[in-house]
């Protein structure tokens, strides 16, 4: 069963730091060959979704109140790491995130900057494309919102 924790950047622990980066890295730059600056002086103002399994940190996303990244509150760098995808651990981040966003920025309009690839499973969790695609770091993304 997998722990989620919610935690603004102050309150990170160095090896919670140090683990999220690292998940972000494997999977964003290593996994799919994109070489971009992850580190982007945005984590300090997110509030950040960590999912453990035991003792390992399996899933992360970052979520930003309205006007911090996008004129809505938003969800970003979600992630899952390669050895967990199978088990469901993406929808139930996002289920925790879209919560999370709702309990801590009093808002059900969310915002995100999607990868193309992943569409329909933004599209399940009630997010709408919004406009065309367009290219961020040469990979497909597109604008979706969440209005509830």
């Amino acid at each position: 069963m997998i722990q989620w924790k919610i935690k603004r950047f102050e309150t990170l622990s160095l090896e919670e730091l140090y683990s999220l980066l690292q998940l972000r890295s494997e999977v964003f730059v290593v996994e799919q060959n994109c070489v971009y600056q992850d580190i982007d002086n945005k984590d300090q103002k997110a509030l950040h979704v960590l999912g453990y399994l035991n003792a390992e940190l399996v899933a992360h996303a970052r979520l930003f109140k309205a006007g911090d990244y996008f004129e809505q509150a938003s969800i970003g760098r979600v992630v899952v790491s390669g050895a967990h995808r199978s088990q469901s651990f993406g929808h139930a981040l996002m289920r925790v995130a879209i919560q999370a966003v709702a309990e801590h920025f009093q808002t059900t309009s969310i915002t995100i900057s999607a990868q193309l690839y992943l569409k329909a499973f933004y599209e399940f969790h009630g997010f709408v494309v919004q406009g065309e695609m367009y290219l961020e770091d040469d990979i497909p993304h597109i604008q979706m919102k969440r209005n509830v």
